[in-house]
């Protein structure tokens, strides 16, 4: 406020000496230039723009030049492309907020990344890679609006595997092979078995129709062997299943080979059918498979099972389960700004896959392509975050580097955007090349008005 004032009085001080017309208009427009132009305004640069009008002859100049100056520059927003305002110490947009149960907007306040805020997170066990509630293990129900259970299935002991329909039986009556290989003895058992049909039953000679369905091997060798007793003395027979085909899973999404895998005697768990499917892709979100049995669908993180040992993951599975490992696309970080990635020609931001949803801030701007020593500001580099609903943002003063040891212990969550700061001196350099087309065209007028504006000047006593 007391380069305003300062400003405003040079004005009328000036005003008195030029003795401008309409006072209102020319105040007006220059207190738009000192408003346009007050991070970069200095007492010199007043000076010459004045020096400029004390001259009767550029009368046109006094009413034309700031204000055309003006639009000019407000057109283009003074400074080309975004850029933090220097010492802010909270946002300057308001965002959704909830306090007390209640929605409200505030601006946010920016916090420093420094030693004790490193601390502070650290102490939270969430922000390791295998805390329970880390953000990564939320986000990607977060984004779709799944209702996901984030717990395991409940399941009883393991029992014997019962017979389903369309399961194959291969039934063996010692003594008798007339009963065995009915159809020979050169065919397959799968061929020449019993074939469970689609009511659970199947028909045997001399026992009849027999129910086999949700039955183990063991309970229907039971049923035979008293129906035949009553034809074959002392009767010896066994049952098995010479093919399994009625109790199948679907493993779907990021593993190798998605398809149908059936549960056979021995059970089938997680981590068996998605190594039977090849095992997953390089795409893969370890964090959130998805595993819906019958109306409800629960989360397994199988990176918790791989490397924090976690065994209640690898859960059994059974008939009709759907086993669903979807892709990392949620588990990125974006990187804007002044980085050596976005130099040259046809180059764009990055946007950063977080392997297994683990990242540094130093390794995000490295993967970044780093920081551009020429137009970056290392003191000014922020992080945005906005996970789950909470809105925060982060200060990083990497000048020096040193504080790339800090940046290498903060914890990078799902979706944060990196954005490092442009020099002020570069901004400047844009400013002049905003107003450069004007002044040229102003320069070209030579005649009867004599316009030369910007040619420089004696400097001018005070």
């Amino acid at each position: 406020m007391k380069i305003f004032k300062e400003f405003n009085q040079h004005i009328f001080n000036k005003i008195n000496i030029i003795k401008i017309k309409m006072p209102q208009l020319f105040i007006l427009s220059c207190n738009m230039f000192f408003f346009t132009l007050k991070e970069h305004i200095t007492k010199n640069t007043i000076n010459h723009l004045f020096h400029m009008l004390s001259d009767k002859k550029l009368f046109l100049a006094k009413i034309v030049l700031i204000p055309i100056i003006i639009v000019q520059i407000s057109a283009c927003t003074i400074v080309p492309g975004q850029h933090m305002r220097q010492f802010a110490t909270e946002s300057s947009i308001e965002f959704p907020v909830t306090e007390n149960n209640d929605v409200i907007f505030k601006k946010l306040n920016i916090r420093t990344i420094d030693a004790q805020l490193i601390i502070d997170l650290e102490k939270d066990i969430n922000n390791r890679s295998l805390g329970v509630n880390n953000v990564a293990n939320h986000y990607f129900d977060y984004r779709i609006g799944a209702k996901t259970i984030k717990a395991i299935p409940t399941q009883g002991a393991y029992s014997q595997y019962r017979v389903g329909a369309r399961d194959i039986l291969n039934i063996t009556v010692w003594g008798h092979p007339e009963l065995t290989i009915p159809a020979g003895e050169f065919r397959s058992p799968a061929v020449a078995g019993n074939v469970v049909g689609e009511d659970g039953t199947f028909f045997y000679p001399f026992a009849g129709v027999v129910r086999a369905e949700d039955r183990t091997v063991e309970e229907i060798r039971e049923e035979l062997t008293k129906k035949l007793s009553r034809f074959i003395e002392n009767v010896q027979l066994d049952v098995r299943v010479a093919e399994y085909r009625s109790r199948r899973v679907y493993v779907v999404g990021e593993v190798s080979k998605p398809g149908v895998y059936l549960v056979r005697d021995i059970p089938l768990s997680v981590l068996e059918a998605i190594n039977g499917a090849g095992g997953v892709t390089s795409d893969a979100d370890l964090r959130n498979i998805t595993l819906t049995r019958n109306d409800k669908t629960y989360s397994i993180n199988l990176l918790s099972l791989y490397e924090g040992g976690n065994i209640s993951q690898n859960v059994l599975l059974e008939q009709g389960d759907v086993l669903n490992v979807p892709d990392n696309a949620f588990n990125k970080v974006f990187v804007l700004g002044e980085t050596m990635f976005g130099r040259g020609f046809g180059v764009r931001p990055r946007s950063i896959i977080m392997s297994k949803a683990r990242m540094t801030l130093t390794e995000a701007l490295a993967e970044g392509g780093g920081l551009d020593q020429e137009t970056s500001d290392a003191a000014r580099i922020f992080v945005f975050r906005s996970n789950l609903g909470k809105s925060e943002i982060f200060h990083l003063d990497a000048k020096s580097p040193d504080a790339l040891i800090l940046a290498d212990r903060f914890p990078m969550q799902p979706r944060d955007v990196i954005f490092v700061d442009r020099v002020e001196g570069l901004r400047w350099n844009q400013i002049i090349a905003q107003v450069a087309p004007t002044v040229q065209l102003l320069n070209i007028f030579d005649g009867s008005m004599n316009v030369q504006p910007f040619i420089s000047f004696p400097p001018i006593r005070q």
